[in-house]
């Protein structure tokens, strides 16, 4: 199965077992808005508790706060998104489709790159452990003409978004003879910019309505309550704050499932430094929220650091984690040191003083920020592209299973009664009773016990109890592995201590 296929079948999936459908689709649908069904909103209410709990409860000085949706119009300017958000936009003109700029050229530059990693691959192979791979990119010729190549296109695409020179960047696109992916043709329009804010009115009568937007970002209702929270909470330097949130972009290029979406969540932290400190925070953040990531199993190669070619003028330091999704390595999270620059922005456009006194120093200061910022939705496809799999089994039968960290399984247990009578049933509902307090447990009698195994392999349900006869006579129950399909029998009793031992996020948290 290639790239493309599994990306499909994850979408079916998602649908056909209750993870994400698509939004008002008895009207036929709204473009790239999404509802997150029964199973998906266990899922990803299970991924914003690891994110919090790994943020806040592990740190000391990390709080969090959920800040409205609506601000003060003014909150927007100051931030820049009123001049300033907008993305670069180009239209083919034969197959009437808009792309972002930006991304056919990063994507452009990524295929130079990935020719040169095929490159160093081969080599790799061929000379086996004596191989030197930092020795074979100075010298070997493609790989340094790839590499070359990329550089030259990636300088030449850094120095036209700074200067804010379209021009420039449909001249590359034109050099570099990107095509559109859908007609093959170079024929495209000038480079436009976007502005990305929805606007809404707010007031009682149209005549004294007055324009404000819906966020873009959580981030500002962080800087905006900057002062309230250290103050309440008695916060000293270094420290930071969280917000998990709905955010809202009007995306014209949006695509690929729920990987950019026009309402989406987002998981930030605003950690609030002593100025010159920047730099070892945004190390250290860079550090430990790649080990978060690295906690869910999926291996190191999945993930990656991208530096960005644009840096925002406030900005000392960018990066993006990226994972390989199955359409190629995308943003995952990014990592900003924004220096003092929302802080100061607020303070001049609301003439309030957004300053710590800091008692180490006896003076007041504008702090410096580090920013992580993760996708909700975007963390949800990732977790779901890599749990996906199909598997043939010994028997020559086949299954899908949704291989999900035990701890981020929506349902944690299915309890399953061989048979539905005899009193397997009420059996089944004391098991219920006694796990249900501590875990999403579910129940099922209908259909043979290898099909209902599958259907929770299918949804990732990590264990599954079956309640047979001799349940009745001995108050044992078999209890089956959802990865290896191991069966053991155990006794009641001992159920809660063997699953807490699996189950629990601090299976998850221990890892960070």
């Amino acid at each position: 199965m290639n790239q493309e296929e599994l990306f499909k079948n994850i979408i079916s999936h998602s649908k056909e077992y209750g993870f994400i459908f698509q939004s008002s689709e008895i009207y036929d649908g709204l473009s790239a808005v999404y509802d997150y069904g029964q199973m998906g909103a266990e899922l990803k209410k299970n991924l914003r508790e690891f994110w919090w709990k790994s943020m806040v409860q592990m740190h000391q000085n990390i709080v969090g706060i959920d800040s409205a949706i609506f601000m003060h119009p003014t909150t927007w300017k100051a931030s820049g998104h009123v001049d300033a958000f907008n993305d670069p936009l180009i239209d083919n003109k034969d197959s009437k489709k808009r792309y972002r700029a930006d991304v056919l050229i990063e994507d452009h530059i990524a295929k130079i790159l990935a020719k040169a990693d095929k490159e160093v691959e081969k080599a790799a192979k061929k000379f086996g452990e004596t191989f030197d791979e930092a020795l074979y990119r100075q010298t070997n010729g493609r790989v340094v003409e790839y590499t070359s190549k990329a550089a030259e296109i990636e300088n030449r695409f850094k120095t036209a978004l700074e200067n804010n020179q379209l021009e420039e960047v449909r001249n590359i696109i034109i050099d570099c003879e990107i095509v559109c992916p859908i007609s093959g043709t170079k024929n495209w329009t000038e480079v436009r910019q976007f502005n990305l804010m929805f606007s809404t009115q707010m007031g009682s009568v149209s005549e004294d309505a007055g324009t404000i937007y819906l966020r873009p970002e959580t981030a500002q209702g962080i800087f905006v309550n900057f002062l309230n929270v250290q103050k309440t909470g008695r916060m000293k330097i270094p420290f930071g704050i969280a917000q998990t949130g709905k955010a809202f972009r009007n995306e014209i290029v949006a695509r690929q499932f729920i990987f950019r979406m026009r309402e989406f969540e987002q998981m930030e932290m605003q950690f609030f430094v002593r100025p010159g400190t920047e730099a070892q925070w945004y190390t250290y953040w860079k550090t430990t929220r790649m080990k978060w990531h690295q906690a869910l199993g999926f291996g190191e190669n999945k993930y990656k650091f991208h530096d960005h070619l644009k840096l925002a003028h406030y900005a000392k330091d960018a990066c993006d984690i990226e994972f390989e999704f199955p359409f190629g390595f995308k943003e995952l999270e990014g990592i900003h040191s924004r220096s003092d620059f929302d802080l100061k922005q607020h303070e001049i456009h609301s003439g309030k003083k957004l300053q710590y006194f800091d008692p180490e120093l006896n003076e007041s200061y504008v702090p410096y920020v580090v920013e992580t910022s993760i996708g909700l939705d975007r963390l949800f496809l990732a977790v779901m592209s890599q749990a996906y799999r199909e598997e043939k089994l010994e028997d020559g039968s086949s299954r899908v299973v949704l291989g999900l960290p035990f701890a981020l399984a929506p349902i944690k247990v299915a309890i399953l009664p061989l048979v539905n009578k005899d009193g397997l049933p009420e059996k089944a509902e004391e098991l219920v009773n006694l796990l249900k307090f501590d875990y999403n447990v579910s129940t099922e009698a209908k259909d043979a016990i290898g099909k209902r195994y599958r259907r929770m392999d299918a949804i990732g349900t990590p264990y599954c109890i079956t309640v047979d006869y001799e349940t009745l006579e001995t108050n044992t129950v078999t209890l089956r592995n959802r990865d290896t399909m191991a069966q053991e029998r155990v006794k009641v009793e001992n159920l809660k201590s063997i699953l807490a031992g699996e189950l629990s996020i601090a299976t998850l948290l221990e890892k960070c």
